[in-house]
């Protein structure tokens, strides 16, 4: 009796080694779902005498090019702000503008990885405003190619006094 005893509990410890060993490589094995997959956002572009622009977008992080700034990846790995491409929101400016026809602007900083917009829909900034970035009412902490977008969110660039 004790014979059996011993050899269930060995049968039962090796399965359990054997599945909790399989486990990892089995989840791993798994296909990870793109993290630069297209998403739906709402966008809105509120100016200083009102919205110039609203309308949901379906986007993903990409390569940006502007007049002033250039081309430049815009795809939330700039700064190493993400370890991969992700939606952003000024990839969704971008994406919005070439569908819905309206421009926009912006100089390119190196020194930040990262866009300044200053032109949306023919309104600047200059010096006496700038277009903040909020994502679901937030300001964001990083700069509009650096931060992550998920399905659903709502994304404002706010024509700001200083």
């Amino acid at each position: 009796m004790h014979g059996t005893f011993a050899r269930r509990t060995l049968i039962t410890a090796t399965a359990l080694g054997l599945a909790l060993a399989a486990a990892p490589a089995t989840a791993h094995a798994q296909s990870t779902p793109a993290t630069n997959a297209p998403v739906r956002v709402t966008l809105t572009v509120q100016g200083p005498d009102g919205i110039l622009f609203k309308g949901k977008i379906r986007t993903r992080g990409h390569d940006v090019t502007t007049a002033t700034g250039g081309t430049h990846t815009c795809d939330g790995t700039n700064g190493g702000a993400n370890p991969s491409a992700v939606p952003t929101p000024t990839a969704a400016l971008d994406d919005a503008a070439h569908r819905r026809h309206f421009t926009w602007d912006g100089a390119w900083y190196a020194s930040f990885d990262d866009y300044s917009v200053d032109t949306i829909k023919n309104v600047s900034g200059g010096a006496s405003a700038y277009w903040n970035i909020s994502v679901n009412g937030t300001p964001t902490p990083v700069g509009g190619c650096q931060f992550k977008l998920n399905a659903g969110d709502t994304v404002a660039f706010t024509w700001t006094a200083f």
